[in-house]
């Protein structure tokens, strides 16, 4: 295919335009020489004159014929390379269609030269500013993102661009539900990040609102994670985190209306009170830019990235306590095997990767054995009482940092349908989880899960030990504990000589936290340093585990996995507590040992994608993008990995959970 071979190793896709509309403009493809080579040329639709085909000619003249064809503009009111004056410099901008009153003025400018979404903005912006343009394109064959000029700051993304005998208005005012978000969904048709979306909003408004960017986002997206469930469930008719042609004051009062009607039936995360704090004008550059965005889906990624780069970055960097990737998540949650009948515990949550994980996955197999097709999984439809009762009952999680218990507490309360067993208290300082009971607020937000978990405690009204099946987490591994009253109670705070240490790396204290919370046979994953392994200094944790566990499993994980907060490598650590039925005391077994060489992320922690033949990212069946990595098989789009291997090694080793 000649245009497979023009755009080979650019920036530049096609997959934004019609197969149709492709063979088209290849058809009109030819070769004449040029300094003495032979070289492709195309004869331009408004100019009329052949044109060397680069990759953003082709953009261009596919653009062309869509806007044409599918937009109703005759070539009549399209001009390419426009004079755009900025004082004695001029520039041209790639396309711009004319007012159809008027054919000097122009009404639409369209960029392709820059096949990077930050490129082209800021050189959109420039154009309009200096035309008076009021709608802008940006597109680079695999993206194309609209946006209305609302004044010379702000670019308010719009759904689409009005045919040519339509207005604005008329593109917002289309009604729209959620079967229209699924198919319009921007994370999946221009293969975006919600992250990157937020970036977008701060450049454009946030980092200029004067509001905290995480609580006004952590808003929106509880704003329209709760109008998406009301649309799917019918309650109404259409979607109301949108921008209908409102006026901007319209518009705030219309969403500050859904989002007093969330915090009533999802509360404990929001106060009552709480106001938006973005003015109206923000609000609405804000809505528009989330709202072709559809949030529930079968993992949580797409929401999961957002906080990654929204909860307070530096401090949860000091303490060393950063997200798990979902992949490494996954790889932990299949190796483990959760049964619907096992209570499961993570000591520090985070955003509650671990547990919502483990509640998919025993989702699953709810579903099968009830034979019920099981849809995308972090959905809005209702789920089967049994899913729910295994969610409300058996899952649990604890985190020291509110930000993160905040956004837990609002995915577990939609997953779980109201009800939640996140609590915010500090896992290693259980003497003080009374302290809590004397805090209206506290009981407010966390009594009920408090309840559920006091009915786990190994002895009645002592918060040391409990009796959990499973445990998985990825506790702090940067700065030490200094608290002497902390220190005192863990066997790993003392020396070899058996006196106390002044100072323990808060990582040591959680292997001892965790085994604490484990009952006898109980299985544990846990994200550690990869020095705790292997460093002379630390033989007694070592040994420490050896003593109350059977090692299951070491899995290295590479060391961009982490990436961009730390490059620190990290090891899984798999055990199972000695128990004289389930895991029988033995000396000498097999270790399951593996070792990542998909490194998932670049040097610079971005991920790394599965592509298609042509390039383009590839998507699972729930139009996720596919993280290159060896520890499991995606949904038969990538090989068998490290988890499958270790399921083989669990029946061959006759392990109590290998399910037999």
């Amino acid at each position: 295919m000649i245009i497979g071979n023009i755009l080979k190793d650019t920036n530049y896709k096609l997959t934004q335009f019609k197969e149709e509309y492709i063979k088209e403009i290849e058809s009109l493809i030819f070769q004449k020489p040029l300094r003495g080579k032979d070289t492709n040329f195309i004869t331009c639709l408004i100019r009329k004159k052949d044109i060397q085909v680069k990759p953003e000619e082709l953009v261009r003249q596919l653009f062309l014929l869509s806007l044409h064809k599918d937009y109703a503009y005759p070539y009549s009111r399209m001009k390419v390379e426009f004079p755009v004056h900025f004082g004695r410099e001029v520039k041209r901008a790639d396309i711009v269609i004319m007012d159809k009153l008027n054919l000097n003025v122009p009404y639409i400018v369209i960029e392709v030269k820059k096949p990077k979404l930050k490129d082209g903005k800021e050189q959109l912006k420039s154009y309009c500013n200096s035309t008076g343009a009021t709608i802008a394109i940006w597109s680079n064959g695999e993206q194309t993102i609209y946006y209305h000029r609302k004044d010379p700051n702000y670019f308010e993304p719009i759904p689409d661009i009005p045919k040519a005998n339509k207005s604005l208005r008329d593109v917002l005012k289309e009604k729209f539900n959620i079967q229209d978000l699924i198919k319009k969904d921007i994370l999946k048709t221009q293969r975006r990040g919600l992250k990157n979306i937020i970036l977008d909003m701060e450049d454009e408004v946030l980092a200029n609102a004067g509001v905290d960017v995480f609580e006004e986002v952590f808003k929106l997206i509880f704003i329209k994670l709760f109008d998406e469930l009301q649309n799917t469930r019918k309650l109404t008719t259409n979607l109301e985190f949108r921008n209908y042609g409102e006026s901007d004051a319209e518009l705030k009062e219309k969403i500050e209306g859904i989002f007093k009607e969330a915090k009533e039936q999802w509360n404990g995360i929001f106060k009552e009170d709480e106001p938006i704090e973005l003015s109206a004008s923000h609000l609405s550059v804000c809505v528009s830019s989330l709202q072709d965005v559809k949030l529930f889906n079968s993992n949580l990624d797409v929401i999961d990235d957002a906080f990654e780069y929204l909860v307070n970055k530096n401090a949860k960097g000091e303490k060393g306590q950063y997200f798990t990737p979902r992949y490494v998540i996954d790889m932990c949650v299949k190796m483990l095997n959760p049964k619907e009948e096992e209570y499961m515990m993570d000591t520090a949550s985070g955003s509650c990767g671990f547990p919502i994980h483990t509640v998919f996955d025993v989702w699953k197999k709810i579903y099968k054995d009830l034979d019920i097709q099981e849809s995308n999984l972090f959905t809005a439809q209702k789920k089967h009482p049994r899913a729910l009762k295994y969610v409300k009952e058996k899952v649990f999680g604890i985190d020291f940092d509110k930000k993160s218990v905040r956004v837990a507490r609002m995915l577990n309360i939609i997953a779980g349908d109201g009800h939640t067993n996140v609590l915010n208290m500090n896992s290693l300082d259980y003497e003080r989880w009374s302290e809590n009971l004397e805090d209206e607020d506290w009981m407010d937000n966390y009594f009920e899960g408090w309840k559920r978990l006091k009915k786990l405690r190994k002895i009645k009204n002592e918060n040391k030990e409990f009796n959990f099946d499973l445990l998985m987490a990825n506790p702090p591994f940067a700065g030490d504990i200094k608290e002497g009253n902390i220190l005192h109670r863990y066997e790993l705070g003392k020396k070899p000589n058996g006196k106390y240490q002044t100072k323990v790396g808060r990582d040591i204290l959680f292997i001892e936290r965790n085994l604490d919370m484990l009952k006898d046979g109980g299985r544990m994953a846990v994200v550690l340093p990869q020095g705790r392994f292997n460093n002379s200094s630390d033989k007694n944790i070592r040994d420490y585990i050896a003593d109350k566990c059977r090692i299951l499993a070491v899995v290295g994980l590479h060391g961009n996995v982490f990436k961009p907060h730390t490059g620190t490598k990290t090891s899984v650590l798999i055990v199972q507590k000695w128990d004289k039925e389930l895991c029988p005391q033995q000396e000498d077994y097999n270790i399951f040992f593996a070792s990542m060489q998909e490194q998932s992320k670049d040097n610079s922690g971005e991920k790394i994608y599965v592509k298609n033949e042509d390039g383009t990212n590839a998507l699972d069946e729930h139009d996720h993008l596919i993280v290159k990595h060896d520890l499991f098989n995606h949904e038969g789009r990538t090989k068998d990995g490290i988890a499958e291997a270790f399921k083989q090694f669990a029946k061959k080793e006759n392990l109590s959970f290998s399910g037999k």
